[in-house]
């Protein structure tokens, strides 16, 4: 179960976003609580990398209001500000500094937020213990001495959302965290993603339907930019809209 409460830690109110004529997001309303893993799922050109991409700073909303981690207003924020006052965010192609250890890349996260860090200081004891409890969470602590780069796909991306973690994030975005992971894997990432929810909120855009349905809890379903359906994963299943729009196009 995750710790939620009923505070928001995004608030996304009537946003609009277009690009020459067309509406990727058109009037969205979508908010997660604190401690909420929420997924959502929607065909090709439903909005949800632009919704991540509006949440993060990366594309301005046309209007609309993006509100995060007690009010902070996101249209008002750099992307690397976002970063700094807890926001993560994954693509779906890991991306690792191939030629350091997996040890040493966790460390360089750590100082992505304090640039001082590699300069002028070494790692502290809270940060050392940040480091090894996430290897720990990761399941790559056996593998904490090996480059990045030789690591499978599948552990990569678990070091990727370490890299996120030691920043400490209060929200974090995954993109098809488990693209092109073997079913191993896959159960290895549901379970990662369910002991994370209970240090900080994750939003999920996944495609693999199989995934959705063993991991989730709460998915919000997107079509041409709007809201189509939101509830639990057993319902949404059998919301005819959802059938007509996207399950039953992805079945095929």
């Amino acid at each position: 179960m995750e710790s939620q409460t009923n505070e928001k830690i995004l608030d996304v109110q009537n946003v609009t976003v277009s690009f020459d004529g067309f509406k990727a997001l058109d009037d969205l309303d979508f908010s997660i609580r604190k401690g909420e893993l929420r997924f959502v799922i929607g065909p090709n050109g439903a909005g949800k990398t632009t919704l991540l991409d509006v949440v993060t700073g990366k594309t301005r909303p046309a209007s609309g209001k993006i509100l995060f981690n007690g009010g902070v207003d996101v249209a008002h924020e750099m992307e690397h500000t976002l970063v700094r006052k807890g926001l993560g965010r994954k693509f779906q192609t890991p991306s690792v500094f191939a030629s350091l250890s997996v040890y040493e890349n966790l460390e360089a996260a750590v100082g992505f937020n304090d640039p001082t860090l590699s300069l002028l200081r070494g790692l502290n004891e809270e940060e050392e213990a940040l480091i090894h409890d996430t290897l720990v969470l990761i399941g790559l602590s056996e593998r904490m001495g090996v480059p990045a780069g030789i690591l499978a796909h599948g552990e990569k991306q678990w070091l990727e959302i370490g890299m996120l973690l030691v920043q400490k994030p209060s929200l974090l975005l995954l993109d098809e965290p488990v693209a092109g992971m073997t079913r191993q894997e896959r159960n290895r990432t549901g379970e990662l993603l369910q002991s994370i929810a209970h240090r900080c909120s994750v939003v999920v855009v996944e495609h693999d339907m199989e995934f959705v349905r063993n991991f989730a809890k709460t998915v919000t379903v997107l079509h041409l930019g709007q809201l189509l359906c939101e509830g639990a994963v057993e319902d949404v299943q059998k919301d005819e809209r959802v059938v007509k729009v996207y399950l039953g196009r992805a079945h095929a």
